[in-house]
C-alpha cells in the first residue's frame, strides 16, 4: 500500500470535517441510517441555524481540517443548502475546500453547487441500493455524471459494509466506485443501529475492513490518489488509508442529536489516528479536491 500511495503522488494524509446540517425523519429510509423514518429513532425535524454551521465550519478550519464537508438528509430543500452553503462560505477563508454531502442532484443543481464554490460532492451507490433503501441505483450514477459535467471532484466509498454482503456484491461496489472517476474510494464499515432491521447481522471487524480497503486501493490503479476509511481507526490507516473525517452535528450512524464527543471524532483525534500509522499530514487545502 506505500508503494501504491509513492505512485500515485499521495504521500500526506488528509482530515476532513463533517456538519450535519438537520436531522428528520427521511423517506429514503436507508436501512442502516438512524435518520430512516423507518427506523424510528428521531420523530421531529431538528437543524441548525446558519449561526450555529458557521461556528463550526470555522472551528474546524481553524483547528485544521483539509476539507469542510456540509451534510443534509435526502430531502433537505436544496434552496435553503445552497443558502446556508453561501454562509458558510462567505466566513472561511478563500482558499478553504468546501464539499457537499447531500441527496440526488440534477443537472442544474449540480451546476448551482460549482457556482456556489463547492469543490464537490461526496456521494455513494450503497451497500444494498435499491434493497435496504428505497433509491433506485440508476438515480444514483446519474447524480456522478451530473457532478462530473458540472465540473465538481467527486469523492465516493464502498459503504456501509456489513457482515452480511457477499463478495460479488463488494467487487460490484468497488467498480463503480472505480468507474466513477473519483478522487478518492475507499471502504466503510455499517455501524448497527439498535432495534432495526439490520441490527441482527454482526459488525465487520476492523480487521476485514482493512483488507477490503486494500482490495479497493489495488483496484483503483495510479491514477486516483485517495482512498478513505471510516470510522477512523489505526490498522485501516496502517493498510493504506489516507483520509479521515472528523464529525459534529448530526450523524447518520449516531442516536445522539450532536455526534461530537460521541461516535463523531474531533480533527486531534483523527491527526492522532494517522499518527499512530506513521502518516505525515497536510497542512492547508486539500490536494485531492484541488486536483
Amino acid at each position: 500500500m506505500r508503494r501504491v500511495k509513492k505512485h500515485v503522488r499521495a504521500s500526506l494524509a488528509e482530515v476532513h470535517a463533517q456538519i450535519g446540517l438537520n436531522i428528520a425523519p427521511c423517506s429514503a429510509n436507508c436501512a442502516f441510517c438512524s435518520f430512516a423514518a423507518c427506523n424510528h429513532i428521531f420523530s421531529e425535524n431538528t437543524e441548525l441555524s446558519a449561526e450555529e454551521a458557521v461556528f463550526l465550519a470555522k472551528k474546524s478550519e481553524k483547528e485544521g481540517a483539509n476539507a469542510i464537508y456540509i451534510m443534509t438528509t435526502a430531502h433537505y430543500p436544496f434552496a435553503r443548502f445552497l443558502e446556508m452553503g453561501q454562509e458558510i462560505r462567505q466566513s472561511l477563508k478563500k482558499e478553504t475546500i468546501l464539499v457537499a454531502n447531500i441527496g440526488d442532484l440534477t443537472e442544474m443543481q449540480a451546476g448551482q453547487l460549482k457556482d456556489s464554490e463547492f469543490s464537490g460532492i461526496y456521494h455513494a451507490v450503497r451497500m444494498g441500493e435499491g434493497r435496504d433503501t428505497t433509491i433506485p441505483p440508476e438515480k444514483r450514477l446519474e447524480t456522478f455524471e451530473n457532478a462530473r459535467n458540472a465540473g465538481l471532484h467527486i469523492g465516493t466509498c464502498v459503504e456501509p459494509v456489513g457482515t452480511e454482503h457477499s463478495i460479488d456484491e463488494l467487487v460490484e461496489k468497488t467498480i463503480i466506485t472505480r468507474k466513477a472517476y473519483p478522487i478518492f474510494s475507499g471502504s466503510m464499515r455499517r455501524i448497527p443501529i439498535a432495534n432495526t432491521k439490520l441490527a441482527g447481522f454482526s459488525i465487520a471487524s476492523e480487521a476485514k475492513m482493512a483488507h477490503i480497503l486494500g482490495v479497493v486501493r489495488l483496484s483503483l490503479g495510479y491514477d486516483i490518489p485517495g482512498n478513505c476509511t471510516h470510522e477512523p481507526n489505526v490498522i485501516g490507516v496502517a493498510a493504506g488509508a489516507n483520509i479521515l473525517w472528523a464529525e459534529a452535528g448530526s450523524n447518520p450512524r449516531d442516536m445522539e442529536k450532536d455526534t461530537a464527543g460521541k461516535r463523531g471524532m474531533t480533527i486531534e483525534d483523527c491527526k492522532n489516528v494517522l499518527k499512530e500509522a506513521e502518516w505525515d499530514i497536510l497542512v492547508g487545502s486539500s490536494v485531492f479536491y484541488s486536483r
